[in-house]
């Protein structure tokens, strides 16, 4: 495959998984927001579900050569993070 179509994909592989990834932050902030509190298990089941589901999709492009492995646990990593602070900004309510 052409070195200029492999960087292509893996771009837009980088940029589709970062924007899953925002779209759970999002998902959690408003859910926190209206409609429940982190100790949920509703809450705990969608985060899970949600985080699941992106770590499939990381391994998938990982397999694929699309994204390095380091990539992918650092899209993981910060996302956890930003969900640790929103947790403790809504625990401190």
């Amino acid at each position: 495959m052409d070195t200029k179509i492999q960087l292509s994909y893996q771009e837009k592989a980088l940029e589709l998984l970062r924007k899953d990834a925002e779209k759970i932050a999002q998902l959690i902030k408003v859910q926190m927001d209206n409609l429940t509190m982190p100790q949920c298990p509703l809450y705990e089941e969608v985060l899970d579900t949600q985080m699941f589901g992106l770590s499939r999709e990381i391994d998938f492009a990982v397999k694929l050569g699309l994204l390095e492995k380091s990539e992918g646990k650092e899209i993981i990593a910060s996302l956890e993070k930003e969900l640790s602070v929103l947790h403790d900004i809504h625990t401190e309510k």
